[in-house]
């Protein structure tokens, strides 16, 4: 099956998947952690583009992110690629690259999708085994969302901000929703559309974007299509 183009659309959410190759850890010590956000930092601003969620896990990187331009997040991931290899590659000691094919995205409809996304984004490390609880892995947005410590690389959302009137009451709303967690059947929805091309929203949401971009923006219903029944004659 043909890979579906990537879709991005200035303004709107976007997710952002990048896996190293297997068995390739791409971040070992803080040295690793901090070139790469540095790098994020610089290459987001210099592309328009702003960074809401964030965690680095050994062998993988997921963003949300908001573009500015339709070129941006494409010009971003590739100044990424090369700053960050490079200093990698370097520092280690190797060649090639980090990372296992190109990047994947989905577009998020913000008043159903953003919370839960970072939600989810900060959550992979527990998922993956890694610790205990979301607060645990220092290498997340998380710290910033609980007020906890200010990232410069992070950018305030309007979602986040309907969480509260105050810094207090949204980094309180925030601290409450962490502990709740999404439930198991809204991780399988987010899994679902996150990494294939596909929308994630409402039905009214995704039918408007696969309009203005001229494809399905999420999966058609399996099998043959019903047949249609033959009209019945109508009792006199």
């Amino acid at each position: 099956m043909a890979r579906l183009p990537r879709l991005v659309l200035p303004g709107l959410p976007h997710h952002v998947i990048q896996r190293a190759h297997p068995g390739q850890p791409v971040f070992g010590d803080e040295a690793d952690h901090r070139a790469y956000l540095e790098a994020l930092r610089e290459a987001a601003r210099t592309h328009g583009v702003a960074v809401h969620a964030y965690v680095l896990v050994p062998r993988e990187v997921q963003l949300l992110v908001v573009p500015d331009t339709a070129e941006g997040l494409s010009r971003m991931m590739q100044s990424i690629g090369r700053r960050h290899g490079a200093w990698f590659n370097r520092r280690h000691a190797r060649s090639g690259s980090l990372w296992d094919g190109r990047y994947r995205v989905t577009i998020v409809e913000p008043e159903t999708g953003f919370i839960d996304l970072c939600l989810y984004i900060e959550a992979l490390p527990v998922r993956l085994g890694l610790c205990a609880r979301p607060h645990d892995w220092a290498w997340s947005s998380l710290p910033h969302h609980l007020g906890r410590q200010r990232d410069p690389l992070l950018s305030e959302h309007a979602e986040i901000w309907r969480l509260g009137n105050t810094p207090f009451d949204r980094e309180a709303a925030y601290a409450r929703r962490t502990e709740e967690g999404l439930s198991a059947r809204r991780i399988q929805e987010l899994e679902a559309a996150c990494g294939r091309g596909w929308g994630l929203g409402r039905a009214e949401f995704l039918a408007d974007l696969a309009e203005k971009a001229g494809r399905p923006l999420q999966p058609r219903p399996r099998g043959r299509p019903r047949k249609s029944l033959p009209p019945q004659d109508c009792p006199h």
